[in-house]
């Protein structure tokens, strides 16, 4: 058996903390220079941004993507003029709507198609089509149905339903839960003489006049006079309102017919509403944002 030593281990040495470097002391290093810290200003503050945009690429690419039948109304009939209200504040709710990224007018391919043959016929009339709204996103229903809930938002009564309640917009048909607009083959539109006269901007806050006021009184849109403004909620709207007449009828039957020849059907409630028929997509209601990003292919070409 190996002997044990009884030789005293000698105590461990207590360790010492050692002192932290004094005020102006070069012992944490040294500083970095102007050069160097105005270096990591800039990368922190380019960081930022580029994080950010890769954030909302992340976002855009978690989107619903549109169905390949889908295209932009500007590659096949790019003749057409375009007044997207929805993207604007110049709407009945008085603020941009949901899922109106860009002023684009998305349709399914027959749609689009059978306006370019419309656009056709009325190019040779004298007249060009202008669309206020096109395919829309369910997103932006249900931003209608919210507003429509919320009485104490009338700022822009004045305008777009000035003899109407608006408690009394979901019962008489005005807002609904869903639209045709979301199936992607129903469009909203007019008719401008040739050539075009330049029609101004919209400028929030100003003074509002009645969507049924007479056409030299409304808000100055270089369309042809239908009687009525645009998303004009009130029953004078009605593509075959007796107390609508004259020029104001000539020009609601020449649209209708006009489109009619080539597939679409109207609204009866509303002059400016038409759906091709037969629809590409008559039980979907699509979600996927107004935005060239959302079209699935490359757009269709004529």
């Amino acid at each position: 058996m190996p002997l044990v030593s009884l030789r005293a281990v000698p105590p461990r040495s207590r360790r010492r903390s050692r002192p932290g470097p004094r005020p102006g002391s070069r012992r944490g290093g040294p500083r970095p220079g102007p050069a160097v810290a105005a270096a990591l200003l800039l990368l922190l503050a380019t960081g930022a941004p580029a994080a950010a945009a890769g954030t909302e690429r992340a976002a855009q690419n978690r989107e619903p993507r549109a169905p390949r039948d889908f295209t932009d109304l500007r590659a096949v009939a790019p003749t057409v003029l375009h007044d997207i209200r929805y993207t604007t504040r110049h709407n009945f709710t008085g603020v941009p709507v949901d899922g109106y990224r860009e002023p684009r007018c998305l349709l399914t391919r027959p749609a689009a198609e059978a306006l370019r043959t419309a656009q056709r016929h009325f190019l040779a009339r004298g007249h060009t089509l202008k669309v206020y709204d096109c395919y829309r996103p369910q997103r932006a229903v249900d931003h209608f149905v919210r507003w429509a809930a919320d009485p104490g938002d009338q700022r822009m009564k004045r305008e777009f339903y000035p003899d109407v309640d608006k408690s009394r917009l979901f019962e008489d048909g005005y807002i609904a839960e869903r639209s045709g607009h979301s199936r992607g083959s129903t469009v909203d539109l007019t008719l401008v003489k040739l050539p075009p006269r330049p029609a101004r901007p919209y400028r929030p806050g100003e003074p509002l006049v009645p969507c049924t006021a007479p056409r030299d009184e409304r808000f100055p849109d270089n369309s042809v006079d239908m009687g009525t403004g645009f998303d004009c909620f009130d029953s004078l709207s009605h593509t075959l309102d007796e107390r609508i007449g004259g020029e104001q009828r000539r020009n609601r039957l020449l649209l209708k017919e006009g489109l009619e020849r080539v597939g679409f059907v109207n609204y009866p409630l509303e002059w400016w509403h038409f759906t091709y028929q037969p629809e590409p997509f008559p039980e979907d209601y699509f979600d996927f944002p107004v935005d060239r990003r959302a079209l699935a292919g490359p757009p269709h070409r004529p």
